[in-house]
């Protein structure tokens, strides 16, 4: 984890085995308006692929760029 504490936090996760596909770096970004920032990027192009939720509060949209790049936006 690269972190500061008045910035932008960038994290790697080691995953067991690669993904099918051309998108080998899944960026996961965090939001305090999930569903605000969820249509933002829609608006922009990004398409919504799927909505997960773990226990009553963590809650993330996985998303993709017109180029079919996916990445993730959580709430914090």
């Amino acid at each position: 984890m690269v972190a500061r504490t008045d910035g932008p936090r960038l994290g790697f996760q080691k995953v067991p085995d690669p993904a099918p596909g051309k998108n080998r770096v899944h960026l996961d970004f965090t939001t305090k308006d999930l569903d605000a920032e969820v249509l933002r990027l829609v608006a922009a192009g990004a398409s919504e692929v799927g909505r997960h939720q773990v226990g009553e509060s963590f809650r993330w949209v996985v998303l993709a760029d017109p180029e079919g790049n996916a990445f993730c936006v959580a709430g914090q």
